[in-house]
Parts: structure tokens; sequence; C-alpha cells
């Protein structure tokens, strides 16, 4: 089926993402792998090929592109070429729109231009030892100064994506009680300077994928952060948080599709070049059948990933319909990377072959962002059910 998401803009971007990667990524993508993180300075290059700026407004040093099919084809790349390009996936898709939805014109003019360039890395810490996704059971505080001039921010956060490197993060924190009403009153969100007295980054977890992304345990001890550096209004960030979830889905949602479709890449690639008992792996009927059947769910999750950009870039992406592409997307991925990987034989267990990597590195799909089972409660009661 022809494909009608993209245009010559995109595929030129495509092209200029495919050698980027080939240069500058795929030769020195096992030493990122043994380290547990891209480099520092690897962010830098991003930010220089324009990257970081896509959807930044030109006045701010970026392009000003109101889209999110430019995030889509880097998606695609780095999982045709089984790369991650570390934690700074999180920049953009994460940070950004909050930046832009709740940065007042002094802010932006602080942040923007250095997180265009690389020059400030940005990563969002939400989740706390303890509370998962229920959001609303935050412990993190920051209490206003006697002064007004500054709040005090103490607590912990983990599963931080990003956190390692991260120059700026944003912080959410109780500035209030939650009521008897309303737990989830209380919450606001702060651009923490990760340089601040009493910032601290703590264990960079261990994690089963996503080998090259840093993710870090936070804690703040009576971290001053200046008022100035409230994002949006205060008590309101649990709204600002569900703003944003539906871009965030639809991301996951998008690279799972990518990685589904990368894996019978991969799959094909081997049965064509392995030989078993005097023939290509290729050559048997299972084989056939089974990266058939992979093609044909890869397809059915490229229709509902486009659909689902589409209606994101026309702002019409509803949260049922973002879990639902969610959901689909990383369950079919599940099933097609295990078949793939099932291709490969025992060197499918091996972390030198591309579609063990992608393995370990899509089973995350399913958890973050709201879990399978939290998609499917959100898709019955937008049912009615």
């Amino acid at each position: 089926m022809r494909r009608t998401v993209f245009n010559e803009d995109h595929e030129a971007f495509r092209e200029t993402i495919r050698a980027f990667i080939e240069a500058e990524v795929v030769p020195v993508y096992d030493e990122w792998f043994a380290a547990g993180q891209a480099p520092r300075d690897f962010y830098y290059k991003l930010g220089e090929l324009g990257i970081f700026g896509i959807s930044v407004p030109e006045e701010f040093g970026g392009a000003g592109m109101d889209t999110h099919k430019f995030e889509a084809v880097l998606y695609e790349e780095t999982a045709r070429a089984g790369v991650q390009f570390g934690g700074s996936g999180v920049h953009v898709l994460l940070a950004l729109p909050y930046l832009k939805m709740l940065a007042t014109d002094e802010q932006k003019k602080r942040f923007l231009p250095k997180f265009a360039s690389g020059e400030e890395m940005w990563a969002i810490a939400m989740t706390e030892p303890g509370t998962g996704s229920d959001l609303a059971g935050m412990k993190t505080t920051a209490r206003q100064s006697e002064d007004g001039s500054h709040y005090v921010l103490n607590g912990a956060k983990t599963f931080i994506t990003g956190g390692v490197h991260a120059d700026k993060v944003i912080v959410c924190a109780r500035t209030d009680a939650p009521t008897a009403e309303d737990r989830r009153h209380g919450i606001s969100l702060f651009a923490v300077d990760t340089k601040s007295e009493g910032y601290s980054v703590g264990r960079k977890l261990d994690k089963l994928g996503l080998k090259t992304s840093d993710t870090a345990e936070l804690a703040f001890v009576d971290v001053k952060v200046p008022v100035e550096d409230l994002l949006g209004e205060e008590n309101k960030g649990f709204s600002y948080l569900g703003h944003n979830l539906a871009s965030e889905r639809w991301g996951i949602a998008f690279g799972a599709y990518a990685q589904a479709k990368a894996a019978v890449r991969f799959a094909k690639q081997y049965v064509q070049e392995r030989t078993v008992f005097g023939k290509p792996v290729a050559h048997f009927q299972n084989t056939k059948f089974e990266l058939a059947a992979c093609q044909a769910e890869v397809d059915a999750a490229e229709a509902v990933a486009d659909r689902a950009t589409e209606a994101l870039d026309a702002g019409e992406l509803t949260p049922a319909e973002a879990a639902s592409a969610k959901l689909f997307c990383t369950e079919v991925a599940h099933r097609v990377i295990d078949r793939c990987l099932q291709l490969h034989g025992g060197y499918g267990y091996m972390n030198e072959y591309p579609i063990a990597r992608l393995y370990a590195d899509n089973r995350v799909n399913r958890i973050y962002g709201g879990t399978s089972e939290i998609m499917k409660s959100i898709i019955a009661k937008d049912m009615g059910l």
C-alpha cells in the first residue's frame, strides 16, 4: 500500500539521517552499548544537525515546524539501523511540549536557544519510588520561601530517562496538599537546573534494554528553585501532564511499529543468508509463512501509526485514540519481534545481532507511558464501559 504520510521534505530528511547514522553512530554503537550511555558530545552533533530545533519556534533558534513527522522519520531510521540516539528522545518528545505550552516569553528566551543547540539537555521527572503510574501519590514537595523568591525542593524521583546527562529537568512536585475531593490537586512543574546545590544524580539504572539511554535516580535536598522557573500556574501541574500524554503515547506507538518493521527486515536478511541442511532458511515453508504473517501485522501497525500521526499533527488525536494506537502497535511489535528472533535460532539470543537488542529494547513499550492494562482501561471508558 502506498503511504501518504510523508512528503519530499521528509524523505530528504530521511536520507540525511540515514547517512548521519551510518557515519556517526553505527561505527561506535558497540562502545555506547558497553558503556550504558551515549557520550554527552553526541548531543551537540544532534543539535548541529538541527534535530532538536525542528519544532522550536524560529525566533528561538529553531525551524518552527509544527509537525511530528520528522520525529516519525527518526523512529524509522534508528530502528532500521538497530540503534538508539541515547536518552535524547525525551528531550524532544517529552520536555519540549511543556516548554512550548507553559513557558513565558522570558523563559523561552532563556531555555529554547540552548535546547535547540543541544547545549542544554532536558529530562522530565515524574515517577517516584513506590508510586509508579499513580502520579497523584507523589511525595516530592516544593515549598515557597518566606520572602517569596524561590521554592525549596525536597524528594526523590526514579526511572528518569536522560537523567545522567540532563542539564535541566522538569520536576513535578507538590506545592499544596491533595484535597478530599481531588487527589490530583497541588502538583506544580518546575524547570530545575541540575547544577543546583542539593540536586544529585543517584544510580544510573541497569536496564534490560535501551542500554545506550541513560536512566537514573534523582534526589533533591533543599534545592532552591527560583520562582521565575515555575512552569505554568501553581497547583495545575496534573492537568498539564494529562495534556501531553497523547503525544507521548503516539511516540511510543510509532516507535514500536518502527521496531517491528525493522525486525522483519533483520529476519528476512538473516534467513536469506543462513544455510541449514544445505538450503537457505528462507527456502522452508515455515519461514515464509512466519515472515508473511509478521509483514501483515506490520502493515496494519503502519496504518494505525500513520493515522495517529496525521491526527496528532491536526490536533485531533484524542486520549482514547492515542491509547488505542499505543496498545495495538506495542502488542504487534511484541509478537513480531519475538517471531523474528525465533527465526534467527540461537544467534537471535546474542547481543551482537540487532534482533536481540531490539527484543530487549521493545519490552518497555508496554510499560512506560502507561501500561497496556491502563491503555485498555482508557479505551473501555471511552466506549462507555
